[in-house]
């Protein structure tokens, strides 16, 4: 089997085993099975399950590595993250609502097995974007609409590593290797805004 054809079958499992209604907060639960972004509350939202699908395949994560899930939300993305990085790996959610906290923690720890890295989600600190005491990352991914790449997280990745994020409605995959960035264009997307501290100095 080719690694495209396996990481297909790996990242459509880590799916399926991710039911989407323990992420969603009671009103919205019965839309769950739609193809569409749902409220979460705060401003925020679910994301549409096609969306999470294609930005997962582009981050192409691989078993064993440290990736950052950067506005982790209700935990959504932050769950099949787990489970393609498999139990060698790490997951760290990041989140600045602290309302979205409790239950996106309670709603991840349902779906930890065997088989799920060791993954938590965080309240963001103030000024500081992600979480960089535990770079270098293989894989970011970022749910939410920036203006431009933040050169902070580029520097975050690991030689290899990739980030996937959407900016001005594109969404762009950036892959590291060494000081050299290379960057391609897939679709078009609409996020809740990033917040960027004005203060952000790390």
């Amino acid at each position: 089997m080719s690694h495209r054809a396996g990481g297909e079958r790996r990242l459509e499992e880590a799916l399926a085993a991710t039911d989407r209604r323990r992420f969603l907060p009671e009103e919205p639960r019965g839309l769950a099975g739609e193809d569409r972004p749902l409220p979460i509350g705060h401003d925020q939202t679910n994301s549409q399950p096609t969306t999470v699908r294609n930005m997962l395949a582009l981050l192409d994560v691989r078993p064993g590595q440290r990736v950052l899930d950067l506005g982790a939300g209700s935990g959504w993305t932050t769950a099949p993250l787990a489970r393609l990085c498999g139990p060698e790996g790490r997951v760290i959610g990041v989140e600045r609502r602290a309302e979205l906290i409790g239950p996106a923690r309670a709603a991840l720890a349902g779906t930890a097995d065997a088989g799920t890295a060791d993954a938590e989600i965080r309240l963001a600190h103030p000024g500081v974007l992600g979480a960089p005491q535990d770079a270098p990352y293989d894989r970011i991914l970022v749910s939410a609409q920036a203006d431009a790449v933040p050169e902070s997280l580029v520097a975050r990745l690991a030689d290899g590593g990739v980030m996937v994020i959407p900016v001005r409605e594109r969404m762009p995959r950036l892959e590291r290797h060494g000081e050299g960035v290379t960057v391609s264009e897939h679709g078009a997307y609409l996020f809740v805004p990033l917040v960027e501290d004005p203060q952000t100095t790390r």
